[in-house]
């Protein structure tokens, strides 16, 4: 899952990339929370909490995806972390799982131009 033998051509993005996927993970988290809410604790602002943080989040996983695409060829991430990323996107927590290798790929651009 590391890409650690290709140059980055764009670290600028793959920083992006990364903040992306914590925001986006964050909000999967904000939306399990509104879920619990809604049906364990059967809270009555539940449904507005579902509502509000579910459009949020369906926005943040359109964008992180958009993103992990557009960072295949720009970055680039192999093909193998541009898979990992998606099944990130979709199941929760994952997404901090693969944030790791990518910070990795930052951090190496850093020092290689050091």
């Amino acid at each position: 899952m590391s890409d650690t033998g290709s140059s980055v051509r764009d670290p600028r993005f793959l920083k992006w990339l990364i903040i992306m996927g914590l925001i986006e993970g964050t909000s999967t988290l904000v939306l399990a929370w509104a879920v619990l809410m809604k049906r364990v604790f059967v809270q009555p602002w539940g449904d507005t909490a579902v509502s509000i943080s579910g459009s949020i989040h369906g926005l943040l996983f359109i964008g992180f995806v958009l993103m992990l695409f557009i960072g295949w060829r720009r970055i680039p991430i192999s093909s193998g972390m541009l898979c990992a990323g998606l099944v990130g996107a979709v199941l929760p927590l994952v997404v901090f799982i693969v944030d790791i290798p990518l910070y990795r790929m930052l951090a190496e651009s850093k020092n290689g131009r050091s």
